[in-house]
């Protein structure tokens, strides 16, 4: 196909139908969404640098209730390869810019009831552990926590250890966060407190307790923005493919 003389080749047709487990027709229709995306972004001359990328992530962490450093070590811990999360949160920038281009205040803002009705209906995401079951390792001396989280049979003279249970509910929603992220017989990223290094390591999740309206709404709207900004370029670019001219080759 030739979409508003870009080509789409058999060769993308057959690799998106792999990678996408779908069908020709699905494939083809993704690909051209994707051709006038990106089209789109060219014409509006919406680009995103390291500066934009980074404050889109500080405010990922601050609805998180995480300070960035924290944050960062979590989603490295996450996705292996921080640099696939860099990419997403790129992508993430230009999407919103390439909106607020087209909208013009057309997109509705979420609203406390709209938040409140989000949280109602989507309790299952925002639960966590009722209790954590953790081995504590903290030090004044970073280099010796590192040495002992890599090699816990092997425990530095100035490292503590020490058995412990929390309860979600006294816990601030960073470690909350931190201890929800964390994969049983894991440890936590390494973060501070009362002046010491620490870092948890989860031996047992026990339980489930929904998280507080509060702590999550931040989160709520971004996920409910996002979803209506997903919508939008949905319905505007089928307009599009009404108007692009759309060429079938073979």
């Amino acid at each position: 196909l030739i979409v508003n003389d870009e080509p789409i080749t058999t060769y993308d047709i057959e690799s998106t139908m792999a990678e996408g487990k779908m069908n020709k027709n699905q494939a083809v229709g993704l690909l051209i969404d994707k051709a006038l995306y990106e089209q789109s972004i060219k014409e509006n001359n919406i680009t995103a640098d390291i500066f934009d990328v980074n404050e889109y992530i500080e405010k990922l962490a601050n609805a998180n209730g995480m300070d960035l450093y924290a944050f960062k070590s979590v989603v490295k811990q996450k996705y292996g390869n921080y640099e696939v999360f860099e990419n997403e949160a790129k992508d993430a920038v230009i999407r919103q810019k390439l909106i607020q281009r087209l909208v013009k205040g057309q997109l509705a803002i979420a609203t406390q009831e709209d938040m409140e009705l989000y949280y109602e209906k989507n309790k299952e995401q925002f639960s966590t552990s009722k209790f954590y079951e953790v081995m504590q390792y903290t030090s004044k001396n970073k280099a010796s926590l590192i040495s002992a989280i890599k090699n816990p049979m092997i425990i530095p003279d100035d490292v503590q250890r020490d058995s412990t249970t929390l309860e979600t509910q006294k816990l601030p929603a960073q470690m909350q966060f931190l201890l929800n992220e964390t994969k049983e017989n894991s440890f936590t990223p390494i973060f501070t407190a009362n002046k010491q290094f620490v870092a948890l390591f989860v031996q047992k999740k026990q339980g489930s307790s929904a998280l507080g309206f509060e702590s999550v709404k931040a989160k709520i709207f971004n996920d409910i923005m996002s979803t209506r900004e997903k919508k939008y370029l949905k319905d505007h670019f089928e307009k599009q493919k009404l108007i692009a001219d759309i060429k079938i080759v073979r």
